[in-house]
């Protein structure tokens, strides 16, 4: 009889245990919602003036969304093509805007040529070489 009761003792000490394991983890960090998250590579509580930039960040937001939404009904290359020139249109200077995302683009290219026969970590790895990351 105890050698039946074993294995139920056993398994209801391991879910003791993982329970108690899980509770004890810290918290996931806050991020914002959806992909927004990943456009906060500046933090503006750092920048001369904090308030200046938080506004030039959300004009630029704005300005992405108006272009994401005029663009929203085509696909790939097309969208691409579209959204540059929706959001070109707004820049100071669309002629230097355009050159600097055709220039951008042609390195996008020539990174993902480089890196093409490369898969996981050895992508990514290959794709920041490209590009002269320090990571």
């Amino acid at each position: 009889m105890l050698k039946a009761l074993t294995p139920a003792f056993v398994g209801a000490a391991l879910l003791a245990a993982s329970t108690v394991l899980f509770a004890q983890q810290s918290p996931a960090p806050a991020q914002d919602s959806g992909k927004g998250a990943k456009m906060h590579r500046f933090d503006c509580s750092q920048a001369k003036d904090p308030k200046a930039c938080e506004e030039r960040r959300e004009k630029a937001r704005a300005m992405f969304k108006k272009a994401h939404e005029a663009c929203d009904a085509k696909k790939g290359d097309e969208r691409r093509d579209c959204m540059r020139q929706q959001m070109c249109a707004n820049a100071q200077d669309p002629a230097k805007c355009e050159a600097n995302a055709q220039s951008r683009m042609a390195a996008r290219k020539q990174a993902h040529e480089a890196c093409k026969d490369k898969k996981g970590d050895e992508l990514r790895s290959c794709m920041r070489a490209q590009r002269g990351d320090k990571k």
